[in-house]
């Protein structure tokens, strides 16, 4: 297919009434394919109908160019149709007078019967063949918008667009008219372009959906490609694999825009106090056993007690809200899993990459792969129990969850799975689930297993829907859990702020440590602001040794000092799995990461001992890893994905700006 319409670098500045300008849009770069069909969604004020205009030519972008067919759009015109939320209808006309006003005017060179024809087709098209007479006042909204949409199409113009057309209208006549639409669309291929507020009308109508973020300065936060094959039918699409994770995805951008914005609205001014360059945080966590650092240093007052007086703690249901806040600058630090700021500065999944840092370890262990009934039942027990009924079951999917392609979960469970000749990718399904849900999901029968933390594995075996068939600890004992992270650019620019944080979390990590807290942090963890359920499924000394396996380890000889070598490992194994291009400036990349300056300075004024002895990663399958030479070590792996080696280039200072 060609390219039809096309919008590079569009910006579009509003002056304000009393001086000022507003920044709408910036930085747009669109292109639809000819008969292709685009939505625009995001929320009210995000300029959906701003960059609509744009590209019929009822306006002009402040910068840059929208062209159609390769010239630039300038002015409205007949190639160019556009269907408002209001009919525009002439009340004085009948629905044929109304739809032959456009035809006579556009296709004025066209012989009359022949005119006459299209008229009626489009008539026929839109069921209103017994209202033909009748003026709008006669009308139902319904059928006042049929009108227009057959007045629009009757033209046959290059581009449709659509602004919320079926935006007034009740849910029934609504599905009615988008099933008409699909209808015309097909008997007469058309490429549109529509602005909605409707996920569903999305999913239904689109072959791409465009996802705009906030304004000001709104620019394509996302897009998503719909791949349900056309003709659809609703009923059809509804039961189609693709459409609740299509939903989903576009509520999640949704509501994660929703929660910029009032981040936004409360961030403050950087506040420098006690020789710190700022010591109001906003910090970022997961609502998992492994916070328990995070939420002792903010109820024991530790921040405080290191000159950072006002820190906020922001509570994410997924890893994918670290990201996006981390991402945007609008949370300042983050509880991340360890594998996850090496994936945001090396710039996985192709997104643009993101140097950070990490100086601290903040837990190690607390994982599980937790198998369903459906394993359980047959007597899977062991991995090569797991491999053997894989084998017998090859006509039906198996799906496994896990939290995130960075996390150690994912990480560990690929690579117990390697380990005994499973393929991650081909001989199971590995799908990424927020925590919370996974329990749901098992007991569903949405998916036979996940790898995940405290305590999702024990509410699994509490409430009999699944069993640990291995723990972290058997896999890689003492790997990282989860660790601080923040953007390098924040780093540098706040180094003293960034040691006081790590004092803070690093004497947290001591007081979660000592078996004699273990009572009070169940306790602050049960609140609602934390983990919100009960004691029960936090409690992480329990006398049954089967949970005493994969317990989280806080604090200890070695525990929290970031490891070079431990983000190595995680640097093979994602481009093991090709995730991230396996960078040739490696040994680069992992100095920036592991600052581990900031750990020593801290640990050093705390008065810890700091000595670090290194020692290679041994894990299950009796091999052990060094930094020594690690792409002879990935050529090695009998199972993997062709991976690529680049060089990783990061110009802090551009970041910062």
């Amino acid at each position: 297919m060609s390219v039809l319409v096309a919008a590079d670098q569009i910006e579009k500045v509003f002056d304000l009434k009393g001086g000022g300008q507003y920044l709408a849009l910036k930085g747009i770069d669109l292109k639809i394919q000819t008969g292709e069909f685009v939505s625009l969604i995001g929320h009210s004020g995000c300029g959906k109908s701003t960059l609509l205009n744009m590209v019929v030519g009822l306006d002009l972008p402040s910068q840059g160019v929208v062209t159609l067919e390769g010239q630039r759009v300038n002015r409205p015109g007949p190639d160019k149709r556009v269907v408002f939320q209001s009919y525009s209808l002439l009340p004085w006309l009948t629905v044929r007078q109304n739809i032959a006003l456009a035809v006579n005017r556009v296709m004025a060179e066209l012989p009359r019967p022949e005119r006459r024809s299209i008229i009626e087709d489009h008539i026929r098209m839109v069921g209103l063949r017994p209202h033909a007479e009748k003026r709008p006042e006669m009308l139902s909204e319904g059928q006042k918008q049929r009108v227009a949409i057959a007045r629009a199409l009757a033209v046959r113009p290059k581009l449709l667009l659509l602004d919320e057309p079926f935006g007034a209208l009740d849910a029934l006549t609504r599905g009615n008219l988008q099933e008409q639409l699909m209808c015309m669309c097909e008997e007469y291929p058309v490429t549109a372009l529509m602005v909605t507020h409707d996920v569903d009308e999305a999913v239904l109508l689109s072959d791409r959906i465009i996802m705009l973020t906030n304004a000001p300065g709104s620019n394509i936060g996302q897009i998503l490609e719909v791949d349900i094959p056309r003709p659809r039918k609703r009923l059809e699409v509804l039961e189609h694999p693709s459409y609740n994770s299509l939903r989903s995805e576009m509520i999640y951008f949704l509501n994660q825009q929703k929660r910029i914005k009032k981040l936004r609205a409360r961030k403050v001014a950087t506040v420098a106090r006690h020789g710190l360059e700022k010591v109001n945080l906003d910090i970022g966590f997961v609502p998992l056993v492994a916070c328990a650092p995070i939420a002792i240093a903010k109820e024991k007052e530790l921040f405080q007690k290191y000159g950072l007086d006002k820190v906020t703690l922001v509570r994410e249901t997924n890893w994918r809200g670290i990201i996006d806040g981390m991402r945007g600058g609008f949370i300042d630090v983050a509880q991340m899993p360890s594998g996850m700021p090496l994936w945001l500065t090396l710039g996985a999944r192709d997104k643009k990459p993101v140097p950070m840092v990490t100086a601290l370890t903040m837990t190690r262990n607390g994982d599980a792969i937790t198998i369903g009934k459906c394993f359980i039942d047959q007597g899977v027990k062991t991995l090569v129990d797991l491999r053997s009924y894989l084998k017998q079951t090859r006509d039906r999917p198996h799906c496994l969850g896990i939290v995130h392609r960075s996390s150690m979960h994912n990480l560990l469970l690929r690579y117990w799975l390697a380990a005994g000749g499973i393929d991650p990718d081909r001989d199971v399904t590995l799908k990424t689930i927020p925590p919370a849900q996974m329990v749901v999901d098992l007991k569903a029968g949405t998916i036979d297993g996940f790898c995940v933390g405290d305590p999702w594995n024990l509410c699994a075996e509490l409430n009999g829907t699944g069993a640990i068939i291995a723990t972290d600890m058997e896999i890689w004992s003492n790997h990282p859990g989860k660790v601080l992270c923040v953007r390098e650019d924040w780093a540098n620019q706040y180094p003293n702020t960034h040691i006081a944080l790590v004092k803070a979390l690093l004497e947290a990590c001591q007081f979660c440590a000592d078996p004699n807290n273990a009572v009070e942090i169940c306790q602050i963890l049960s609140q609602q602001n934390y983990l919100g359920m009960s004691e029960d499924f936090i409690q992480r000394n329990r006398p049954d040794t089967s949970l005493m396996r994969y317990s989280h380890l806080f604090y200890g000889d070695q525990v929290n000092r970031p490891s070079r070598t431990e983000h190595l490992w995680h640097m093979v194994q994602m481009a093991r799995w090709g995730d991230t291009p396996f960078p040739r400036n490696w040994v680069e990349i992992l100095e920036r990461l592991c600052r581990i300056s900031v750990f020593s300075n801290s640990a050093r004024e705390l008065g810890l001992d700091i000595t670090y002895n290194r020692q290679p990663i041994c894990l299950f399958d009796g091999t052990t890893f060094t930094a020594d030479a690690p792409i002879s070590y990935l050529n090695s792996l009998d199972i993997k994905r062709d991976f690529t080696m680049a060089d990783i280039i990061h110009d802090v200072r551009s970041m910062a700006a």
